[in-house]
């Protein structure tokens, strides 16, 4: 005997996509922001997930949060986290050369220094690290490729946390000194998820991009605001964009949004709102024979 199908089967039917889900404390909140975000990546080329926290109205929202993309530049966050974390398990600050290199990496993204950081943790540390930060979706990337790095927004989004916020993995120091570097990120990178932050947040930022044969340009951005009665992440990762400036542009259409939704213009003076340069710039992260870097 047939059996019937079951209703709404449609053999050989595409999924459907990904869709925005937020939640919050704040009423009316979580709706507006999955409108918003929804509408600012409508007709958008590319993958793109997405990831949000305020921990003053207790709004999360979330886009394909476990898709995996290559970290490109964004690594270097978890590259001075896992250091600072080491540090701490030895009982020591960082070295002046530690520090200088630490400097180099995030404010101008220097792929020397991040190189030599990285070979001197070793992946055994790394993973430790990535342990201890329960990021357990982030694979290092094999071969000293650093930049090869498999991220999610849910750890990138954990990571933001563990520096915002007290916890047992990294010391207040510690997290002060990564959001220092962050917010002194050179002029020509902050771009990305800043992009129509109000003035009266404080922005630390990290960015990268990658281009390889397959997926296209990788556009990332992450970072953390604070003030203004908010305390915010985000996090957005995108690939298969046709160039790198057309992944800028879909990372700062969902940033706009989500700094407008939670922190509405007023008459004062968080009505000015950041503007990145028109000529975004990231450094060109190592990768293997064959294929090209950003």
């Amino acid at each position: 005997m047939l059996l019937p199908l079951a209703v709404g089967f449609a053999p050989g039917a595409a999924a459907a996509p990904p869709q925005v889900s937020c939640t919050s404390g704040q009423a009316g909140l979580a709706e507006k922001l999955r409108k918003d975000i929804t509408a600012a990546l409508a007709k958008r080329k590319g993958t793109v997930a997405v990831g949000l926290y305020d921990r003053t109205t207790k709004t999360t929202c979330t886009l394909r949060g476990g898709t995996a993309f290559d970290s490109a530049s964004v690594v270097k966050v978890t590259v001075l986290a896992a250091l600072l974390w080491d540090a701490k398990k030895q009982g020591r600050y960082l070295t002046d050369r530690e520090t200088k290199l630490a400097t180099a990496m995030i404010t101008k993204s220097d792929n020397a220094s991040t190189s030599t950081l990285w070979k001197q943790l070793g992946l055994t540390k790394i993973k430790a690290f990535l342990a201890a930060a329960k990021m357990t979706q982030t694979k290092p990337g094999a071969n000293n490729y650093w930049g090869l790095t498999q991220i999610t927004v849910r750890d990138e989004q954990r990571l933001l946390a563990l520096l915002t916020a007290k916890n047992s993995v990294l010391s207040d120091n510690a997290r002060a000194y990564v959001l220092k570097l962050m917010n002194k990120v050179v002029s020509s990178q902050r771009w990305g998820t800043p992009a129509g932050a109000p003035s009266t947040v404080k922005v630390h930022v990290k960015n990268g991009w990658l281009s390889r044969a397959t997926h296209g340009w990788r556009v990332h951005s992450v970072g953390t605001f604070k003030g203004g009665g908010r305390d915010y992440t985000i996090t957005v990762l995108t690939h298969g964009n046709p160039d790198m400036k057309y992944g800028v542009n879909t990372i700062q259409g969902v940033a706009k949004v989500i700094h407008k939704d939670l922190v509405p213009v007023s008459t004062s003076a968080s009505t000015q709102r950041y503007v990145p340069t028109d000529q975004p710039q990231e450094a060109t992260v190592p990768v293997p024979a064959g294929t090209t870097g950003g």
